[in-house]
């Protein structure tokens, strides 16, 4: 005789997860509270927990070297010295259509 397999979606499975991994519930627990497999739900969690492994692994990768970041500083810098000298021409240029016509 065939078993019947229930499939969860995807939203339903990261919910729960989420609820085993961040919320720290057990397995066990949410087993069976929600009637799904013990099997099941490990293998959810363990595919959740591999998956945050190498995104983080992933944004390690990503960091910037001593030249690339001093690269990123010097167009920031740049940039805000160049809003500050447009602020401080609107000033000047504020300050004279403000003065009373004598």
């Amino acid at each position: 005789m065939a078993e019947k397999h229930k499939s969860y979606s995807v939203e339903f499975r990261e919910y729960v997860t989420k609820m085993v991994v961040l919320d720290g519930h057990k397995i066990t627990e949410m087993s069976k509270k929600l009637a799904i497999p013990y099997g099941t739900l490990k293998r959810w969690v363990q595919e959740y927990r591999k998956k945050q492994k190498e995104t983080e692994k992933e944004s390690q990768n990503q960091l910037l070297t001593a030249t690339e970041y001093k690269e990123l500083y010097e167009k920031e810098r740049q940039a805000k010295l160049e809003m500050e000298e447009e602020n401080e021409i609107l000033k000047k240029a504020m300050h004279i259509f403000t003065q009373e016509k004598e």
